[in-house]
């Protein structure tokens, strides 16, 4: 973590403001596996609130969260934990591509681009989806996701620059430590909004 906050704060002068301003950022984590990509499935273009109180129901509903218990369980009784029709079919078809044989164990071992391929082909797994499981789950350590709101709208504020091509050329300035730009920037989002971070 010190290699890359002294990286980025000797290359950007706005990392250099943060870091005296907040200190360390708050370094997300969370375990590898089956939940953790249905919880992200969950929180897509929600709030993390309430993506966890949905997740929290279907778990009183299941028991045990796994890719059979999750395909077997009717639409119906997702829908009654808040999940919508949309999420519904995401989460079913993800069970189905762990069912058949998509091995989430093996993620640790290849590198971002591998496991973004791997993904992408699961309808309702998104890059944002990947990015956070391959930030968090995985501890990428070069990721920058320019598909999450609070990121693109922080680099505007920060950088002045508007457009994600813009944003993907002033990354590369970053490379590689974007994991660790990015936990900067969700620090300075959250601080200047009075919460605190939710895992």
């Amino acid at each position: 973590m010190e290699q890359a906050i002294l990286f980025l704060v000797e290359k950007e002068k706005v990392f250099k403001d943060l870091y005296e301003k907040y200190g360390d950022p708050y370094i997300p984590s969370r375990p590898q596996g089956f939940e953790t990509v249905c919880k992200l499935i969950l929180e897509q273009q929600v709030s993390i609130d309430s993506a966890r109180a949905c997740f929290q129901k279907i778990e009183q509903l299941l028991g045990t969260i796994s890719p059979h218990t999750v395909a077997q369980c009717s639409d119906e009784n997702l829908k009654r934990c808040g999940v919508s029709r949309q999420k519904t079919e995401y989460l079913k078809i993800f069970s189905k591509a762990v069912i058949d044989g998509l091995d989430l164990e093996s993620l640790a071992s290849k590198s971002a681009e591998d496991v973004r391929s791997e993904l992408i082909k699961i309808k309702g797994i998104g890059h944002w989806t990947i990015d956070v499981y391959l930030m968090f789950a995985l501890q990428a350590p070069d990721i920058i996701p320019l598909g999450d709101v609070a990121v693109i709208n922080t680099i505007k504020e920060l950088f002045d620059i508007h457009t994600k091509e813009e944003m993907l050329a002033r990354s590369e300035n970053w490379k590689p430590y974007k994991t660790m730009a990015t936990f900067m920037l969700w620090h300075h989002y959250l601080e200047k909004r009075n919460r605190k971070p939710i895992v």
